[in-house]
């Protein structure tokens, strides 16, 4: 197993042919546009060598860019992990591993742009994969539920019956049985209440895809039951837009977490024979949309008193409409209106920099929201660090000599985005994350509506 951290450290692989793990890497990147963040991100379609994880030939070694999640390649698990958790020099424990895919899944649960099902559950002992602990929320909670209630829904059928039923299909009736002599052979097409819909055909895709991937016990066991349940129902390839297009009436509401899963699998992971040998998978998420996306949710799901509204993109920055502009929140409270921008990158302290460790560029974006949306406050908000935790970083402000002398606050805070308690713990696998990290969310809780309030 080989853990590589954003833009961090670099390991040697010499038992990996990176010639054929490039082309594996260019192959997801090319089909890269099924997600939408790639196009809200402005990742350039023109670019088609991968970005995903740097592949340095003549040393042998691998280095991760700013995706986080799990390569499965000839063997060879690669867990893209977030930069946040690096410490130079340190070798990590499986339980260290364990409680950073725990970190990732509490942020996912936030996240409204990523499908990420709210249902939360005891990870059991599968603790060092990422993918394999989705796979285990998955199938465990998917196996639970067929083992009491099979999803059935009406559906069309096509057949050829004795009497009529829903309507008759008169041009295939006078082709193929008028025309032969089988005048008594009615074809009709009617609604029927059956096990064998898309919904379950969807199910048992993702299941076959995950089955063929997964080496955990406990998993294999889950889906093959899983499999077992819908044995009847036919096999077919499913896509993650047929997902969002399934709803349920309340009787079958517990199926939406099961929906909400293959849609995340299906919108997430790519699985391909290569030289018709080989399964390789797959499962990578840009972390900086993943933090942009879990502060939103957060604030929306935590903090009744704050309305936030996310990547409100009607305003431009010239006359001709050319340059738009998409600030990541735009927050309202009682009594204040802010602009509010995530910012994914390391904060380091030092006292002599009197820019505290805010970019210059990132100073010209906020001018530019401020001004074309009419603010005089923008909050930035960075991620602590295994490393660093410093609260507010920086109270900047401009001076608009154009506008009489208006001023532009700018309020720069490191917020708690993850727990070194959490990460000091040993792993165990029969708490829950919801109490895992209650601690950190009351933390959380406490330094946004000090710094928005």
């Amino acid at each position: 197993m080989i853990n590589l951290f954003e833009y961090q450290n670099k390991v040697v692989a010499d038992d990996i042919d990176l010639e054929s793990l490039d082309l594996f890497l260019d192959e997801i990147w090319v089909n890269r546009e099924v997600n939408s963040w790639y196009n809200e991100k402005g990742e350039s379609k023109a670019i088609e060598t991968q970005r995903f994880i740097q592949t340095l030939h003549k040393t042998n070694e691998l280095k991760s860019n700013k995706y986080v999640g799990v390569v499965q390649f000839e063997g060879h698990t690669i867990n893209l992990l977030p930069k946040v958790f690096y410490k130079q020099g340190k070798e990590y424990s499986k339980d260290e591993v364990g409680q950073m895919q725990n970190h990732i899944l509490w942020w996912l649960s936030y996240c409204r742009k990523i499908k990420f099902p709210s249902y939360q559950t005891t990870l059991g002992d599968v603790k060092s994969d990422f993918f394999e602990v989705l796979i285990y929320l998955f199938a465990k909670y998917t196996r639970k539920l067929l083992a009491t209630s099979i999803y059935q829904n009406y559906e069309e059928q096509s057949s050829e019956l004795n009497h009529i039923k829903g309507r008759l299909n008169t041009n295939e009736y006078i082709r193929q049985n008028l025309s032969k002599g089988n005048w008594h052979k009615l074809n009709c097409s009617y609604d029927a209440f059956v096990m064998d819909n898309k919904f379950n055909r969807i199910i048992k895709y993702v299941a076959n895809l995950l089955f063929t991937v997964t080496q955990n016990s406990d998993n294999k066991k889950y889906l093959r039951e899983i499999l077992f349940f819908l044995d009847e129902v036919s096999d077919e390839q499913a896509t993650a837009s047929q997902c969002a297009t399934i709803s349920f009436n309340p009787v079958f509401e517990e199926f939406t977490t099961v929906r909400d899963y293959c849609q995340l699998f299906l919108s997430n992971a790519i699985s391909f024979s290569y030289k018709n040998e080989l399964k390789l998978f797959a499962f990578l998420l840009p972390m900086e949309y993943v933090f942009e996306d879990f502060i939103f949710g957060f604030i929306e799901k935590e903090l009744e008193e704050i309305t936030a509204k996310a990547q409100v993109s009607d305003k431009y920055l010239d006359t001709k409409n050319t340059f738009n502009l998409k600030p990541d929140l735009l927050i309202k409270t009682g009594t204040k209106n802010y602009i509010a921008d995530t910012k994914y990158k390391i904060v380091y302290t030092d006292e002599s920099d009197p820019k505290k460790g805010i970019s210059q560029t990132d100073l010209y974006q906020m001018l530019a929201y401020a001004i074309r949306f009419k603010v005089d406050e923008i909050i930035l908000f960075y991620p602590n660090t295994i490393n660093n935790y410093q609260e507010k970083i920086a109270h900047l402000t401009i001076e608009d000599e154009w506008g009489d002398g208006k001023k532009i606050d700018i309020h720069a805070y490191q917020i708690p985005f993850l727990s070194n308690e959490v990460m000091s713990m040993a792993f165990k696998g029969n708490v829950e994350l919801e109490t895992l990290f209650s601690g950190l969310r009351n933390e959380l809780i406490t330094e946004l509506s000090n710094s928005l309030m």
